[in-house]
């Protein structure tokens, strides 16, 4: 069948400078967000405004659990929390199959009030609570010792409430990535991890069923899960052996990069951060060469969040004015800053206007609006000539950003939600004065 035939268009590229590895091509605008114009956000929801694009969130799941089950057998994501556990967001990861990760009580009581059957809920972290640990054992999830002292309390529970504990431990160890994250769980080289082991199998009221590790956060090296693997591996076997027994679960943690451009790097993260594929890669062949039984393999845990969600991440806001610095610098203030981006301490987010513009780039500082001289957005970055009022978008802001804001100066924005149908719906208000000052409470003599 012949095709229509397509009138050829022209684009104009605003490319910016030339460097050994191309072009830049940052200055193409964004002017929507999965089919929502940009402007269309914040006329309805107000700027600055989070988005997520739960298209993309969707995407990025399916395609990281098919990077592990195309290798090995059995495999679960537990969905970290902590990176992001706006209740709307955690509900769209347990509809693709996700459990739940949680690293506090609170967390714990959503992961439930999200409908996240208990055997279903890992607990990991050090600051468990009495009665958090109590509700965990009563509701038969994975505890996740992080310490001796925490090890007492769970016995000490467990014998108390005449329940059985379903308990792993945290390891860490060597994997060639400095510096080690030794603070948490059991040492594995000074034999920590295996005294933990052995504590836990003379108690009749824990159940050793999974060994944890999370050696670190955006994690660049693919070697190193792979030293990981290997040593979880290695304790599992020694169990098997000892105590003829199966573990039943390895827990590789998180940690995997997204392709977010870490601040001091010379290339975007877009070309040097490792795939999924081979994180996937390294563990699950590590696992399968370890020698277990094929019939007795172990589930194969992650506990991923920053890959998952950053790119479907969205921060809108607006320019309130531009000035000339003493040393002769542009500088544009916003109306977001650290307050509500704290990743911009880590990364150099990409920012694109939301609209066409002139050709002109200049090098520009970029301020948030609080009064403090560390609110800093970008340090430097080429950027069209903006005008008061303009639109600006925030690249992969999905993960941490909404769990580690705060009310300094500046509320809290709202959030929005852009279904598979690119419908917008706001998952979070704005907040208000009367939302801040709900909680305190004035003594007589100050009234």
């Amino acid at each position: 069948m012949k095709q229509k035939y397509e009138r050829p268009t022209i684009t104009k590229m605003n490319t910016g400078f030339m460097n050994k590895f191309g072009t830049r091509t940052d200055f193409d605008p964004v002017s929507g967000i999965d089919g929502v114009p940009v402007k269309t956000l914040v006329e309805k929801f107000g700027s600055p405004v989070f988005v997520l694009s739960e298209r993309q969130i969707r995407k990025n799941y399916q395609a990281s659990v098919r990077s592990f089950k195309t290798r090995y057998p059995k495999v679960q994501f537990a969905w970290s929390y902590k990176t992001n556990y706006l209740n709307a967001v955690c509900k769209i990861f347990h509809q693709e199959g996700s459990w739940a990760e949680v690293v506090s009580g609170f967390e714990y009581q959503k992961a439930l009030g999200n409908g996240v059957a208990g055997n279903h809920i890992i607990f990991n972290g050090p600051d468990k609570k009495a009665e958090d640990i109590t509700s965990a054992i009563e509701n038969h999830s994975l505890i996740h010792i992080d310490h001796f002292d925490e090890l007492y309390l769970i016995i000490s529970i467990a014998e108390k409430i005449n329940k059985k504990a379903r308990v792993a431990i945290r390891v860490n160890f060597d994997t060639g990535v400095y510096p080690i994250w030794d603070r948490f769980g059991f040492n594995y080289e000074n034999g920590q991890a295996w005294n933990a082991i052995n504590k836990i199998s003379s108690d009749k009221n824990l159940e050793l069923v999974g060994l944890h590790c999370h050696i670190g956060t955006f994690m660049l090296s693919v070697s190193a899960y792979k030293i990981a693997a290997n040593k979880l591996c290695d304790l599992a076997l020694r169990y098997k052996t000892e105590f003829k027994k199966n573990i039943e679960y390895l827990d590789l943690g998180g940690g995997f990069p997204s392709t977010n451009t870490l601040k001091g790097a010379y290339l975007p993260g877009i070309d040097t951060v490792p795939s999924v594929e081979e994180f996937a890669e390294a563990i699950t062949s590590t696992i399968l060469e370890a020698g277990f039984n094929q019939s007795e393999l172990p589930l194969l845990i992650l506990e991923s969040g920053r890959v998952l969600i950053d790119d479907a991440g969205y921060l809108v806001g607006s320019v309130i004015a531009n000035k000339r610095l003493s040393d002769g610098r542009r500088a544009t203030i916003l109306d977001f800053g650290i307050n509500i981006l704290f990743t911009s301490n880590w990364y150099d987010h990409k920012i694109s206007v939301a609209k066409e513009v002139g050709q002109y780039t200049e090098e520009t500082v970029l301020f948030g609006p609080l009064c403090m001289n560390i609110d800093v957005v970008r340090e430097s970055i080429n950027l069209p000539l903006l005008e008061t009022k303009d639109l600006l978008v925030v690249h992969k802001v999905g993960a941490y950003n909404m769990t580690q804001w705060m009310q300094f100066i500046n509320m809290r924005p709202a959030v929005v939600l852009i279904d598979m149908q690119g419908n917008a719906h706001q998952i979070r208000k704005p907040e208000t004065l009367q939302y801040l000052e709900m909680m305190e409470q004035l003594p007589e003599h100050l009234k």
